[in-house]
């Protein structure tokens, strides 16, 4: 059986995410979607969370499943005997920072290729950032990713209610 890897910290998972699960699946005999926690990065999201999302994303795929690593993705690709990782490429800024990973994942892992697939036209400006961002500006976020990233989006940057002012109390000593 071939096993490929797509990583990512998909932080949230958005459809141009999706549409490259769907199209890696159909090459491989089974795809792994691996959610990669990045030490450097702060994420909207936890973990738990970005599990939650992906699972419930790819839920109907058949041949495709979910998990998390903290380590190195190479590392993690050969415990599980991975043929090939795949990333997503949506525009030439993608492709030079998805060559240089490659480049990397290859000095550490010679044995592991990467397949680069470029996104299709309708999601080159759709990134996690991007939907975090329109989340935040109450934009819509309909066809940009699944249902239950816009609502969890949506709940995470709804207004909250303002805190009940305290009243101010003196302090000892003070003059008024």
């Amino acid at each position: 059986m071939t096993i490929a890897i797509y990583a990512g910290s998909f932080d949230p998972i958005t459809a141009g995410h999706l549409a490259i699960i769907r199209r890696a699946a159909r090459l491989f005999d089974h795809l792994r979607v691996l959610v990669a926690v990045n030490p450097d990065k702060r994420g909207l999201f936890t973990l738990a969370e970005r599990l939650e999302l992906v699972r419930a994303a790819i839920g109907p795929l058949p041949h495709v499943s979910v998990d998390a690593t903290e380590g190195y993705v190479v590392e993690y690709a050969r415990a599980i005997g991975a043929a090939c990782l795949v990333r997503g490429v949506r525009g030439a800024e993608d492709a030079d920072a998805e060559t240089r990973l490659a480049r990397l994942n290859e000095a550490l892992a010679p044995e592991l290729p990467t397949l680069l697939l470029p996104a299709e036209s309708s999601w080159v400006g759709v990134s996690s950032s991007d939907l975090k961002a329109r989340a935040q500006a109450g934009e819509s976020l309909d066809g940009l990713c699944p249902p239950a990233v816009a609502a969890h989006l949506r709940a995470r940057f709804a207004p909250r209610a303002p805190a009940a002012e305290s009243p101010v109390q003196p302090s000892e000593g003070a003059t008024r």
